[in-house]
Order: structure tokens, then sequence, then C-alpha cells
């Protein structure tokens, strides 16, 4: 994280400030649940990874799941950077945002047909077709709109990312992807597919991965593909080498991996390959860049354990509950206070709207402002609005300033797509 995106809990006089901006006073301004990002931190880490990358000939796509906010696509636009995308509505948000067609590939196993039919008008990159079903669809629909389409099969390499369950993608039992047996099957089979430009390779194993050891691994195989697709007369013109790097969640107990060390691993597996290739990180890129500032609404004392409760919950962010992820909780004042301990939970009414249990953190009173770190990812991108909560406000911070990107969604826009059952009709 850059000085200036730092957060700076320094003297009893001065503020507790992200990216230059005191949190006390945005929080008072904008109200609370509050999600903010960054500009400086995601500026720094585009910057890093595009010097690890030198001299290979490589895109950036940007997972626009992990924040698909139309700022920050227009800060991956602005930096040249492309998207992966899983959706139609990810595609459009990414046009929007200014990154071209030609930077643009779609991943997903569920493509719809309306889909597919969406970005053939629209003219992205490339597939990452994940089925033989999907690659039949596409040669249908660009047949019938005589267009051509550029297509890499995602190989699953049944390799264990050493990651939860719940975010591993590149095992045998995972839904994503096929076996490579299948592919050399797809590839024998290519001559067949007269709109349909099966010339590229895919693979991406899991996500918040902390070791380069399981990347290693399936680069390895994916490369031995290649090779041997390429001893066959088939061109291949793209390896899309994922993303999943792993960012701190846990101070002082996390330890991601370096970028250096992640390029050097793609230089070693594909040092020889003469295409293009493509990575897709989007954690790495937002996480770290990401709060969400929340208010204190009270101490609840039961027999065995505090809860404090706050004004954000699953709603803003659901990985604590989804995965029991672990996100650093801090406290916004300059106080000195004693230590105590705390489940935080949420108001939603769900058992698992907590963040965390048994966490130690300073003395709480009601209306104190805390800041849950490293939101930046998978935090809005998964918000709902279960129990009727309006969805929170969302800004940028750099060096000093603020902008809302997405302002505080009112109960009328909430329910503005529903109505009373009035005109029936039948089927």
């Amino acid at each position: 994280m850059t000085r200036t995106a730092a957060i700076a809990q320094v003297g009893r006089d001065e503020v507790v400030a992200f990216d230059g901006v005191d949190l006390e006073a945005l929080a008072q301004r904008m109200g609370t649940p509050l999600q903010a990002y960054s500009v400086s931190t995601i500026r720094d880490r585009i910057g890093t990874l595009q010097s690890a990358l030198h001299g290979i000939d490589a895109l950036i796509c940007y997972a626009a799941k992990a924040n698909s906010n139309i700022a920050i696509l227009q800060l991956m636009s602005d930096a040249g950077l492309g998207a992966d995308i899983v959706s139609s509505g990810e595609m459009r948000r990414s046009l929007r945002a200014g990154i071209p067609a030609e930077r643009i590939v779609f991943s997903g196993v569920g493509k719809s047909a309306d889909e597919i039919v969406e970005a053939l008008s629209a003219g992205i990159a490339r597939f990452n077709v994940e089925s033989e079903d999907e690659l039949h669809l596409l040669q249908r629909l660009a047949t019938e709109r005589n267009v051509i389409a550029h297509a890499s099969v995602r190989i699953n390499p049944d390799v264990d990312a050493l990651t939860h369950a719940k975010i591993s993608t590149g095992k045998s039992e995972n839904k994503f992807g096929v076996s490579i047996d299948e592919a050399r099957r797809w590839f024998a089979q290519s001559a067949r597919l007269t709109h349909v430009r099966l010339d590229g390779l895919h693979v991406h194993i899991g996500s918040q991965m902390m070791t380069l050891d399981p990347i290693h691994k399936a680069l390895q195989r994916v490369a031995g593909f290649w090779r041997e697709l390429a001893a066959n007369g088939h061109a291949i013109n793209c390896i899309d080498v994922g993303g999943g790097l792993g960012v701190s969640y846990r101070g002082g107990r996390d330890h991601p991996v370096a970028i250096e060390d992640y390029a050097r691993v793609i230089r070693h597996a594909l040092g020889d390959f003469g295409g293009r290739i493509l990575l897709e990180p989007g954690r790495w890129l937002v996480a770290e860049a990401g709060i969400l500032l929340t208010r204190v609404i009270r101490i609840k004392h039961g027999r065995q354990r505090q809860f404090l409760v706050v004004d954000a919950g699953m709603t803003e962010l659901l990985r604590p509950s989804l995965y029991d992820a672990w996100h650093d909780i801090v406290q916004v004042t300059n106080e000195t206070r004693p230590l105590q301990t705390y489940d935080v939970v949420g108001p939603v009414c769900e058992s698992s709207d907590t963040f965390a249990r048994d966490r130690e953190l300073p003395r709480c009173e009601p209306g104190d402002l805390l800041m849950i770190k490293a939101t930046g990812a998978y935090g809005a991108s998964m918000a709902s609005t279960y129990n009727s909560r309006p969805l929170a406000a969302e800004v940028l911070l750099d060096r000093g300033r603020y902008a809302v990107v997405r302002r505080r969604q009112t109960f009328d826009e909430m329910i503005a797509g529903e109505q009373p059952a009035q005109n029936w009709e039948s089927t």
C-alpha cells in the first residue's frame, strides 16, 4: 500500500486517515455503512504488476466480478487494462467505463445464448469456453451472424489451489473447465468449427492463493499441453493464466506472494511461448484498496459473550458469513482504551451475520466508528438488499479528496421494480 493510501493512526491531536482523507469527517458527511476505495492503492497495484510483466506480451484483464463499480472499471481502462467478465451485465459496465471490446474476455460456465449473441455483436476479444455444449452453441450463433469467434478452452488441470473449498476452481470435482483429454478431442475436431477459431488455452485454479506452487504446477501442465498441440499443427495464439493471487486480510498472519515471483513463474513456464499471455487479477488489484466504515449501534451483554452490534451487515460484506473469512477490524479513534473481547455482529436477522468472534478491540461505545479492512473486492459486488436494507454508498479517495461513485440507495429506488398484482394474464 502506498504512503498516501496508508491508514495512519498517529498522535491524539491528529486524524485517522485513508489516502489522506479524514475517516471520521467522511463518515459524518456520508453516513454509514460506507464503502471507500483508495485510488492511490489501486494505481500502485496496477503499476507494480505492469512493471513485473515488463518484456512479456501480456494483457491484464481485470476480473470485473471483484468490484464492478464503473468508477473502478474506469481506473482500469485509463491504465490500459482489459476486463475479464462473467455476464453481459459486466460487459456493459466495462464498455460504459471505456474498456474497448477488443480487451474484453468472456469467462463463466453458464453463458446464455442471449449473452453470447450480445458479446458477438459487441466484438469482444474472445470466449473462455467451459463445456462442449457451449462450444457448439458458440459455433451455431457465430455461424448465424457470419462472424468468427475466437475461443480458448478452459483447462481443469486437477490441481489443488490450497485455498478455501468454496473458492477452489481447478480440481476435477469443481464445475469449471474441462480435462486435458476432453480438450485434446476438441482440438482434434476443430476443423469442423467454421466460425469458431479455437486458438487459446485458459486456466484458473482458485482464489486467495498464498503460495505459488499450485500456480506453477497448473501452468506447467498447460504449457505441456500447448507444446503437444503445437507439435500436432494447432496454432495457439493466446494463453490465459488466470488470477487468484492472495491478499492480506489478517495483518501479521497473511503473507501474500511477491508479484515479481509470480511473474517469474509465468516466465519459467511460458518463456518460449510466442503468443499473447492474458492475466485476470481481481482481488489482488482492489481488495486492500477498500475499507468498510461502520458505526457501533450498541453493546449487548450476553451471559457468555459481549456482542458489538454495528450498522453494517452481511448485506454490505458477505465474505465472513459465506467463507468464515477474516477481516481486520480497527477502531477509528486516537483514544487509548483498555481491550475488550467482542463478537462483532450486524443487524441482519441471521445468526451468520457475524464479522468476527472473540475479537479483541479497544473498549467500544455506541456511536464509535470502526473500519473493516480489505473490503475492496467482493464487498459491494456481492451486496444485497436483504431485510430491505438499501445498498450502501461508495466513494473513491484520492490524496485527500473524495468523490461519490455510488450514492446511498433510497427506499423508493430499492422497490422501484415492484408493484401490486393488477394485470393478470394467462400463458
